[in-house]
């Protein structure tokens, strides 16, 4: 059996000594071969040099290098389209996702689940307003999206030969792989577990990272903004008719003397900013159909350390051919000769 652990890192250069530490010893007790699958999204820091020596030093540690950064999601297909296991682990260079859970998970799989998903009992390295908004979140996206999405699940699973396959298929632009592995509804274990804090450096996922994955998590699974805005603009358009309603009772009734101009503004205000936002959730939405119909690939990887060279490169996934060597250029004398 092959175990494969894909650790996706941007800038883990302090995070990289004290993860191998940890994880040698539990991946070497384990009763099967293992390949650590790093995907280098883009770091600018000392992660690539570091990675590169691992490499050499240890066959078991396998590189893949991005050309820029592509994002956490797209590293983790980059990993799923080249590991090779029986089964699959994903987890984060920061250890936060303890690889002590790796044997646990092992276990269940090979009771005949395709998915072993870790979910978090605590965020000790999270503030007030991280774990406000992340329970917000997951609360949203169960009520209102898909059901099958367990809160505070993250990206720290283990994959079946099957579930990984299965992944593969799915090759939209804008990714939210825990979206894609609900969708699917594969039998799933779930064991509960402290997160720690973390190790070295800092969070690659601000507020804005934040947001941006919450709405390609909305607007990939549903089209509920644009329902929420058909449902907005009809009860502003009932509004309008009840104004309309008081407006006449008021002039034809009460002969009370309207100040125009005041409603007419709020009105204006009103109504524009509702066709205004219904503009822009349908212009996103046709933003992402027209990403989509480019078919551009989903990464472009410049490098491969203890790695083959794929003969049919993974499906909208680019893999750069190494570069030859140019000799320096050196000096002969001409046969030609000129003459003055």
């Amino acid at each position: 059996m092959l175990l494969s652990i894909i650790i996706p890192v941007y800038n883990e250069a302090e995070s990289l000594p004290a993860l191998m530490a940890r994880l040698r010893p539990i991946v070497g007790g384990l009763d099967c071969d293992y390949e650590l699958i790093f995907v280098n999204d883009g770091s600018t820091d000392e992660t690539s040099r570091m990675l590169r020596e691992l490499s050499v030093v240890d066959h078991c540690v396998k590189v893949l290098s991005f050309s820029r950064n592509f994002g956490h999601q797209t590293a983790i297909t980059a990993g799923l389209d080249f590991a090779n296991g029986d089964a699959t682990a994903v987890m984060d260079a920061d250890l936060q996702d303890p690889p002590e859970l790796l044997p646990e998970m092992l276990r269940l799989m090979r009771q005949g689940y395709d998915v072993v998903s870790a979910q978090r009992q605590a965020r000790p390295g999270d503030g007030v307003w991280k774990r406000c908004t992340a329970s917000v979140f997951y609360w949203f996206m169960r009520r209102f999206v898909d059901q099958r999405l367990l809160p505070e699940v993250g990206d720290f699973r283990l994959f079946s030969r099957t579930a990984v396959l299965a992944i593969r298929r799915f090759r939209e632009q804008h990714r939210f792989m825990r979206g894609l592995v609900a969708w699917l509804g594969l039998k799933e274990a779930i064991i509960p577990f402290q997160r720690e804090e973390r190790a070295h450096g800092t969070t690659k996922y601000p507020l804005f990272k934040m947001l941006q994955l919450a709405w390609t998590a909305v607007s990939s699974f549903s089209a509920l903004p644009l329902r929420l805005s058909t449902n907005l603009g009809f009860a502003i358009i009932l509004f309008g008719i009840g104004y309309l309603v008081f407006s006449i009772f008021s002039a034809l009734i009460t002969k009370t003397t309207i100040q125009g101009w005041t409603s007419l503004v709020c009105l204006q205000i009103i109504f524009s900013g509702a066709i205004l936002m219904a503009v822009g959730l349908v212009g996103n939405y046709v933003a992402r159909i027209y990403e989509e119909s480019k078919q551009r690939p989903l990464y472009v990887v410049s490098d491969l350390q203890n790695l083959p060279m794929p003969v049919a490169g993974p499906e909208r996934g680019v893999v750069l051919e190494p570069s030859v060597p140019v000799e320096p250029a050196v000096d002969h004398p001409s046969p030609v000769r000129v003459r003055r």
